[in-house]
């Protein structure tokens, strides 16, 4: 893998005072958002999905990422699984648009089906007209491919590899920090609070903005009238995820005086505080005592980028019909503010087009979470070459 110096990563991965950014090929390289596929995102726990996206027993949603199908499905039993989108028989796509089964997917091709839990079940006429068997054919065998999944804050993790640690492990870290919203039920707010963004940026450069408070007063002037700087701090937890909170969280969403629940039982720091954090590679994730927001980075080249955007609640009055408004309003606003970062993310994908662009210079205070990811990326390269 020699699409970079190397030199250079390891300059990226001294402490944030005299590092360097990681090398233009990481943002502008095809070669190298394809060494990614493998070495960041296979290798590790991605989000490629949501739970909500498949609410009831039987749904099966169609996810095309990276690249390849897959199916996220929700059993009978009320478990997620994800399955490569391939009938075994002949590699046809079996599932095109978001369904509702009957507890059957059917392959459109030969008609093979199978159940919401992987297994061959039916393989009409394969040992000729009227004969549903046959003796070189082993449907124990031939169950759908089933990628390594786990649902976390309904979201919908698979480790590609199928090598990676136990997602305990991997987001352990995380799950303690926050054990006290981990475990909680989240609802979902509907079709108001589901949207995406298209942006013509690296997917890395998505994460690197998220993480760090320095660029609010610029590019946020509204939130950081009562979100200054000076109310944030820097989260930091290297190998695992980075990104920055506030202490000053005081929604003002006012609809008649109507206000979002909160979660029961919070210590008392979630009273005005917030925290937002990327899970390294692909997951941006923010909680409040009144809601959550989950922000998937879908990588489609090394210079396009779509961030699919969920929100969720604390109870399921606050996802029904009479809360509409104002969840309306939440998502505008949140809708606002990431708005407000496309031109920022795409500005510097332009910049890494500069010959002479080193990587760039941390700032050894504001952008620690920056160059915690930067730190964690170029470790994912220099273990794939091991």
């Amino acid at each position: 893998m020699n699409m970079f110096d190397a030199k250079h990563l390891e300059q990226v991965r001294e402490p944030v005072a005299t590092a360097r950014g990681l090398p233009n090929a990481f943002y502008a390289d095809a070669e190298v958002f394809d060494a990614e596929k493998r070495a960041v995102f296979a290798a590790n726990w991605a989000c490629i999905g949501f739970a909500s996206d498949v609410p009831n027993a039987g749904d099966v949603k169609p996810i095309e990422f990276l690249g390849q199908p897959y199916a996220i499905v929700r059993g009978q039993d009320g478990a997620v699984r994800v399955f490569e989108n391939v009938c075994r028989h002949r590699g046809m796509i079996l599932i095109d648009k978001p369904t509702r089964t009957n507890g059957i997917i059917r392959c459109p091709y030969h008609s093979w089906c199978y159940g919401l839990d992987g297994s061959l079940r039916t393989t009409p006429h394969v040992g000729g007209p009227g004969h549903n068997r046959h003796d070189a054919l082993k449907r124990e065998d031939l169950g759908l491919n089933e990628i390594r999944s786990h649902v976390w804050m309904e979201m919908v993790f698979v480790n590609l590899s199928g090598r990676a640690d136990p997602f305990e492990q991997y987001a352990g870290a995380l799950v303690e920090r926050w054990a006290e919203f981990s475990d909680r039920s989240l609802h979902h707010g509907g079709p108001t609070s589901s949207f995406k963004l298209e942006v013509a940026c690296n997917w890395k450069l998505a994460v690197e903005n998220y993480c760090e408070s320095y660029h609010l007063p610029w590019i946020h002037p509204g939130l950081n009238s009562y979100s200054r700087l000076e109310d944030h701090y820097n989260i930091v937890e290297p190998g695992k995820f980075s990104g920055q909170g506030t202490v000053v969280y005081n929604p003002t969403l006012e609809d008649e005086g109507k206000t979002f629940s909160d979660f029961e039982d919070l210590s008392s720091k979630w009273d005005t505080g917030a925290e937002y954090i990327a899970l390294f590679p692909n997951v941006l994730l923010g909680v409040h005592r009144d809601h959550t927001f989950a922000i998937m980075l879908e990588p489609k080249s090394h210079d396009r980028t779509v961030e699919h955007i969920e929100i969720f609640y604390t109870c399921e009055a606050d996802a029904g019909s009479e809360m509409e408004t104002l969840r309306q309003r939440n998502a505008a606003q949140w809708k606002e503010i990431f708005v407000e970062d496309i031109f920022v993310v795409e500005g510097m994908q332009k910049g890494r087009s500069a010959a002479r662009f080193d990587g760039g210079k941390f700032s050894p205070v504001m952008d620690e979470a920056t160059h915690c990811f930067h730190h964690w990326a170029a470790s994912q390269f220099e273990r794939a070459e091991a």
